[in-house]
């Protein structure tokens, strides 16, 4: 899996602004991670308790899960960089949608009809539209090579990680450019994240106002809801082991196949060569498949023993390092092309409530649809079950479907922004 935060170690000898030592407090893996889960667990403590459902009603805790950690990134209590969140971003996360997609209701997700994709498009759209009229906007306050950034940033924002190193190359973006805009990325994106998870928590009012037709989403909802209900049983020690197993024992099996399958399925010959889908794309991909697979094989019952609550535990571990990884003062080190970036983010939004508002898509496809491209298959479960616990394989599957698009479209968007830079 490519490691994003290989890229960000580009920057950490930087000082921060605000901080008199650069180096965190905590900077060992296991430190890390005891840190991250006891954050967790304080704050799903104090959601039991009577302020935190109160609390916790109005802004829903896996925001609280999200952000927390990036305040004690922010004071220098955790690092920006760890090989920690490049573990659980390679191999928890695909063991945790194996566990997730394998109470996977697929006539329930068909009903859904055209509008996932449409929202997925529409986001898409967002995207290759807002580069150029960012860049349009913000042209004369910007180094003249920005138009090579935002090549690559478009590429993470609609295919992830992979195509933003793969239309770098493409663009020829120098190395300072580039982690300009892993800047851009962590802190606008993060943002948005933020404002998604908020708004999972006001969903039925949200839709009521625009007038979304959210009775497909309801429909798949019960559904879940009601499996998970009569096949509920008490987890045994038997039960356990074989979800861990089948999960991390499945992301392998994937990680090593969909990298042989980006060797063997190539573009181009001899050294020119390319891989048609990079190797993160493809294990993805597998994983998809087979949890589909799974969801029609007798280890959809293990979702009675509770595999989707361990997938779930597994979900929130990579919210807290996703969280962990951002700092709010990084929008200190390139304000003007955090900016731009605000601006194209915008943009995105404005193409995606337009459509919604047309197709009546509720606020939940409006925000899978949007975080399938910005985020991929890192965020976009965790959006969706920000929403409801059984709907991460929604989101997974649409992420799938954004890598796919990912580098076309950011070639697409790499022209408007050549043709804008009068490059």
């Amino acid at each position: 899996m490519f490691d994003y935060h290989g890229i960000m170690m580009t920057l950490s000898d930087q000082p921060i602004v605000g901080q008199t030592d650069s180096t965190p407090l905590i900077t060992d893996p296991v430190g890390v991670l005891a840190v991250l889960l006891a954050t967790l667990a304080v704050i799903f403590w104090f959601g039991e308790q009577a302020v935190g459902r109160r609390l916790f009603g109005i802004v829903p805790k896996l925001v609280f899960c999200y952000f927390v950690p990036t305040l004690l990134t922010t004071m220098g209590v955790l690092p920006e960089d760890s090989v920690l969140y490049g573990w659980v971003k390679g191999y928890l996360l695909p063991a945790s949608l194996v566990l997730l997609i394998l109470a996977l209701d697929v006539p329930g997700i068909v009903r859904l009809g055209p509008r996932a994709i449409i929202m997925l498009l529409a986001g898409t759209a967002g995207v290759v539209i807002g580069g150029p009229l960012a860049l349009l906007i913000c042209k004369a306050w910007v180094p003249v090579d920005t138009w090579q950034g935002m090549t690559a940033l478009s590429g993470s924002w609609i295919g992830g990680g992979a195509n933003m190193v793969a239309l770098g190359e493409i663009a020829g973006v120098t190395s300072d450019m580039f982690s300009m805009m892993v800047i851009v990325d962590v802190f606008v994106a993060n943002i948005w994240m933020g404002v998604l998870l908020y708004c999972s928590g006001q969903q039925e009012r949200i839709d009521r106002a625009t007038g979304a037709d959210a009775s497909a989403i309801r429909e798949l909802e019960q559904r879940l809801s009601d499996y998970q209900a009569s096949t509920a049983r008490m987890p045994t020690l038997t039960d356990l082991t074989l979800m861990i197993a089948l999960a991390f024992v499945g992301a392998w099996l994937c990680s090593i196949m969909g990298t042989r399958l980006a060797e063997v399925i190539v573009t181009g010959e001899g050294a020119d060569a390319t891989p048609m889908l990079s190797a993160t794309t493809w294990k993805f991909i597998l994983i998809t498949a087979g949890g589909v697979i799974l969801s029609f094989s007798p280890a959809r019952r293990l979702e009675g023993a509770g595999a989707s609550k361990v997938g779930s535990v597994m979900l929130y571990i990579l919210v807290a390092s996703i969280g962990a990884s951002a700092n709010f003062m990084s929008i200190a080190e390139a304000p003007v092309l955090v900016v731009m970036g605000l601006i194209w983010m915008a943009v995105h939004i404005i193409v995606l409530l337009t459509v919604a508002r047309l197709v009546r898509a509720p606020i939940f496809l409006v925000a899978v649809g949007s975080q399938a491209n910005i985020g991929g298959a890192a965020s976009a479960p965790i959006v969706a079950s920000a929403f409801h616990p059984t709907l991460a394989p929604v989101g997974v599957l649409l992420a799938v479907a954004g890598y796919v698009l990912g580098t076309y479209a950011g070639l697409l968007c790499m022209w408007l922004l050549k043709l804008v830079a009068g490059a």
